[in-house]
């Protein structure tokens, strides 16, 4: 079995690891990529005379190249790693870039039955199911996030969410809301909701839009956000705001500082503050009744 490109790409964060261990060949004493987002701006094209004419960016799921001089000097990582590597060749290019940039990805003889002893990594996100009222916090059932939707699409919570929308009292309608609907705290289990409470994270991170004049026109550029891939995404109880739910890595980072940086984000790039009850780990996620809701394709296998 060869080496594939998405092994490689898998480990080197879209590409952009190789084009850093390329371009610091030429140019060992410098900042060679600064990362925004998906965007890594402009940096020193060795294969232009070192002129500051190469752009690098993350297209979906591989890093890309383009030089704003050379109009034919353009492609993916590994297309730019051919310069390099100096070989047309795409098994011996990927052994080269394996080596180099010390992947350790083992070459190892096709075998078609050989994917039955590898371990099954596939995520899955769990979240605990609490019943109504909110004052309870003590979970009925774990939920993944599939069967979360289920309920919010299903016509399970459509009665209460049309009486409490026909509410105009604003206290009258948080206090309905905390009675009668059934949450969840999407960012993990619990065995009672409190922070300290927490068994396992699910990696997922809820974001709260209230109050939204433009509800529809946000909703499609949430789905299209360049940097986040949304995981679910659906109209909130009181029909005026969203709830955008995102995968996150907690391995270095915390919940409250991810929430943090996230927030940031949305502030830079969409100019709109968020509801800070996300930096709690157990904060409560009523479930609506929204038949337009969205999930992610990866979670919508059984």
């Amino acid at each position: 079995m060869e080496i594939s490109r998405e092994a490689i790409l898998d480990k080197t964060h879209y590409g952009l690891k190789i084009y850093a261990y390329v371009l610091r060949q030429y140019y060992p004493d410098t900042t060679v990529l600064s990362v925004k987002g998906r965007d890594c701006g402009i940096t020193r094209n060795p294969f232009n005379g070192g002129k500051e004419t190469l752009r690098i960016h993350i297209d979906g799921v591989i890093a890309t190249h383009r030089d704003t001089e050379l109009k034919t000097f353009n492609g993916d990582v590994f297309e730019f790693a051919k310069y390099h590597f100096k070989t047309i060749d795409e098994a011996d290019l990927l052994q080269k870039i394996n080596e180099a940039v010390h992947l350790n990805l083992e070459i190892k003889e096709n075998d078609e039955l050989e994917w039955l002893n590898e371990p099954d990594d596939t995520w899955y996100a769990y979240c605990s199911f609490f019943k109504a009222p909110v004052r309870n916090v003590f979970p009925a059932e774990t939920l993944r996030l599939h069967q979360i939707f289920a309920l919010i699409t299903s016509d399970k919570y459509k009665r209460i969410t049309e009486e409490l929308r026909a509410i105009t009292n604003v206290k009258e309608a948080r206090k309905f809301k905390a009675n009668r609907f059934d949450y969840v705290t999407l960012s993990g289990i619990f065995e009672k909701r409190g922070d300290k409470n927490l068994l396992k994270h699910s990696n997922l991170l809820t974001i709260d839009f209230d109050h939204l004049e433009n509800l529809q026109e946000l909703r499609t550029q949430l789905l299209n956000d360049e940097y986040f891939e949304t995981e679910m995404l659906f109209i909130s109880p009181s029909g005026d705001g969203l709830k955008w739910i995102i995968r996150i890595d907690i391995s270095e980072v915390s919940h409250s500082e991810y929430f943090t940086a996230v927030a940031n984000y949305i502030k830079h790039n969409y100019n709109i503050e968020v509801d800070q009850s996300g930096k709690d780990v157990s904060r409560a996620c009523f479930l609506p009744y929204d038949p337009t809701a969205f999930l992610h394709k990866r979670h919508q296998a059984l």
